[in-house]
């Protein structure tokens, strides 16, 4: 698979089921987002992968009610940086989107591999942190669940099953990127 194909195959979907979190796996996907690039090769990301059943319920016990459906699967990837571990040059401060640029390579490497990895900001970030000993300073910035798709929808609010069929709508291209200046079509809120 290619990226473009990783591209088009990446898909947040929620009805997830079981697989098996080897190592090798975990390595896999930690080294995506190991290679990605960083401001002044700082590679401020971390990430606490849980698969254990012990941290798994106690991750759980973080996820808002919409996250029902993320409880089944068996692996979530804490997704975390400090901003005193990167760049902050004038007003930017590059540990988040560093940070981005990882989770990003390791979703994609997820699809390559035929796992859906799906990002989630809905949870208790103090509470999560907590289950999982991540210290003070870092922000918390996503939970990344990780399961194979399936067609089981039993867990998924009727909004979400309905989200399933096909991909969400992206905004139009115009909307994403301009020639030479910016144009008021760029202001345009993406669809939902």
């Amino acid at each position: 698979m290619d990226v473009k194909e990783a591209l088009e195959k990446r898909r947040a979907y929620r009805a997830l089921g079981a697989f098996e979190v080897t190592d090798g796996l975990i390595g896999e996907l930690a080294e995506a987002a190991r290679l990605m690039p960083s401001c002044f090769n700082n590679q401020p990301w971390k990430f606490v992968f849980a698969r254990s059943p012990e941290k798994l319920e106690a991750l759980r016990a973080s996820f808002s009610q919409n996250n029902d459906w993320a409880k089944k699967a068996p692996l979530v990837i804490a997704a975390f940086a400090g901003k005193e571990h990167d760049c902050v040059i004038k007003e930017r401060e590059y540990y988040l989107f560093d940070l981005g640029m990882g989770v990003g390579a390791l979703l994609l490497r997820a699809a390559e591999l035929g796992l859906v990895a799906h990002p989630i900001a809905g949870f208790d970030p103090e509470a999560a942190k907590k289950a999982l000993g991540i210290p003070d300073g870092n922000m918390l910035i996503a939970l990344i669940i990780v399961g194979k798709k399936t067609g089981d929808l039993s867990a998924l609010t009727p909004k979400q099953a309905e989200g399933e069929a096909e991909r969400p709508a992206r905004l139009a291209p115009e909307n994403v990127f301009a020639l030479d200046a910016y144009n008021d079509k760029l202001a345009a809120k993406a669809p939902h």
